[in-house]
């Protein structure tokens, strides 16, 4: 699979339109406007307000003789530390450079993204007692295309994302490394220079509310939700091409068979699996028992819905979960609505880590079942009538023997991706810290996760194609039709002789990512009433992903 750390491409114009920060709780799909699509982000005039209260208590405890965390004092194991008036500013900006500890490869440039926009948004709660300086700092900067250079290892997801976040705070003080705009690495404060933003000076409390938050993971969270929003459509497409060019049959995916068991995502999987097989003459075929004398069809096939199915329910949880995380205001310690200031222990990431990690349990199992449905076409034994590996010329040719190879060796890798991180913890901070919830490692197994889900996807695409070829003159169904339509005019090969396999399957890839075999399939597809029609297709901007 290919790393999840490579550096970006150069970001595209914004064609999106901008989105509000501070009026409300975001939605994930704002998340991923601004990380993917950049777009741009304004301040809710009802923020400055808040921002400005909050900014005014934090100021009167200040100047109090005694004591207050986070405030006037040092932070975690040192907590009970007076920090002198004179010596603060060196405080908060000694927390954001000692905390700004990332080490390995860099992250993508659509996490740091949305991780920095998570952030800018609990600021602009009122919650974290910040100046407003600080809100519109990081607001100008996601504008600018600013992307500080964050770090694949150094969270614990507890105090949330604290290496992450403060890469981020880093780049705001003029400090450190970031890609500009154009994709370049250059020193933070000439990009900030460049786009006229004057580096941050940290007050009192200010360095704890940039770096305390779940925002790396969160981030993570609602690219993934989208992802799969996706790839779970891709997932009952390409279970349909399989069922069809194997002459599987339709009948156990009705719609009274599924009533019996009311799983919400098995009876929306089934649905695509109807639409996407309906009028389809090789399904009509082998209707008749008297020409098709097979009792039932495989598992990995017969199946489909119920394991498809479990994993749309999981992400329903897992958006459950993450739309309650995006209405959240995490910092510690934190400013009440009644104006207290309390510590609190709302970083912990369990909640987050917890789903991420269900997530990547469901990815490893929808892959594994998409690979045994690629089998299953390639052995004579069990294809119904298709040549061995569907080669040209058999014994010269090896026809797609290999790419299976490569499904079955993803899906041992997500196997191992599944194992949760969230079961883990490994204590810091001279024990202060002693129970972390390695939520962002969750996130980033997930995302490679997702990665080779999409290349299994990709690959049970290609081979399901070329057996549907491989059934002429009979032809599939208008849906499984667009679909293999699209993928020829992306030229990638039918039967044929043996070619260079790699491209072939890069080539589907991006296909199955961009959202278009999705969209090709529902857009052909007959489905029996508007609400059966897959979520995904009424969000415009995630087909044209």
């Amino acid at each position: 699979m290919t790393s999840t750390s490579a550096v970006p491409p150069l970001a595209p114009t914004p064609l999106v339109a901008p989105v509000i920060v501070g009026a409300r709780p975001l939605s994930p799909a704002e998340v991923v406007a601004v990380a993917r699509d950049d777009a741009r982000v304004q301040i809710a005039p009802a923020a400055g307000a808040r921002v400005n209260a909050t900014r005014e208590l934090i100021e009167r405890l200040a100047d109090d003789p005694e004591p207050h965390y986070g405030i006037s004092t040092g932070f975690g194991a040192l907590a009970t530390t007076f920090i002198a008036p004179d010596r603060r500013r060196q405080l908060q900006a000694s927390l954001i450079r000692s905390h700004a500890a990332g080490t390995g490869a860099e992250v993508e440039r659509e996490v740091v993204r949305a991780l920095h926009l998570l952030r800018l948004q609990t600021l602009a709660t009122g919650r974290t007692g910040v100046r407003p300086v600080v809100v519109a700092t990081y607001a100008a900067m996601l504008n600018a295309g600013i992307t500080p250079i964050v770090r694949e290892y150094g969270s614990l997801g507890c105090s949330g994302d604290l290496a992450p976040l403060s890469h981020i705070a880093l780049a705001a003080l003029g400090e450190g490394e970031v890609r500009d705009a154009s994709g370049a690495l250059v020193a933070a404060s000439d990009a900030l220079a460049v786009a006229g933003i004057a580096p941050l000076v940290l007050e009192e409390k200010e360095g704890l509310a940039l770096i305390n938050g779940t925002d790396g993971m969160l981030g993570m969270l609602s690219l993934a939700l989208a992802d799969l929003d996706n790839l779970l459509t891709v997932a009952d497409v390409t279970a349909a091409i399989s069922v069809e060019s194997q002459l599987g049959t339709d009948a156990v995916f009705a719609a009274d068979l599924m009533a019996l068991r009311p799983q919400t995502g098995q009876a929306a999987s089934a649905a695509n699996l109807r639409a996407f097989l309906a009028d389809s003459p090789i399904v009509a075929s082998h209707r008749d028992p008297a020409v098709c004398t097979r009792v039932q069809d495989a598992y990995s096939l017969r199946c489909s819905p119920q394991v498809h199915g479990a994993a749309r329910d999981t992400l329903d949880h897992a958006r459950m979960v993450a739309s309650r995380e995006l209405a959240a205001a995490v910092d510690n310690p934190v400013v009440t609505v009644d104006g207290r200031v309390e510590s609190n222990g709302n970083f912990h990431g369990a909640p987050v880590a917890y789903v991420l990690d269900f997530l990547a349990i469901a990815v490893a199992d929808l892959a594994s079942i998409a690979e045994r449905r690629t089998d299953r076409a390639l052995d004579r034994t069990r294809s119904n009538g298709l040549p061995p590996f569907l080669a040209d010329e058999v014994g010269v040719d090896s026809g797609l023997m290999i790419a299976q190879y490569a499904a079955a060796g993803i899906v041992s890798e997500l196997k191992r991706l599944a194992v949760p991180a969230s079961v883990d913890s490994i204590p810091s901070s001279a024990m202060q810290e002693d129970h972390v919830s390695m939520g962002w490692a969750a996130a980033r197994k997930l995302r490679r996760g997702i990665d080779g889900l999409a290349r299994v996807l990709a690959i049970e695409l290609v081979t399901g194609c070329r057996a549907l070829d491989l059934r002429a003159p009979l032809q599939p169904g208008p849906a499984t039709a667009a679909v293999r339509d699209a993928v020829r005019a992306a030229g990638i090969a039918g039967p044929g002789p043996d070619r260079f396999v790699s491209p072939d399957l890069e080539s589907a890839t991006a296909l199955v990512l961009s959202g278009a075999v999705a969209a090709a399939a529902v857009s052909a597809a007959s489905f029996t009433t508007p609400e059966n029609r897959p979520a995904f297709e009424e969000d415009d901007d995630h087909i044209a992903r």
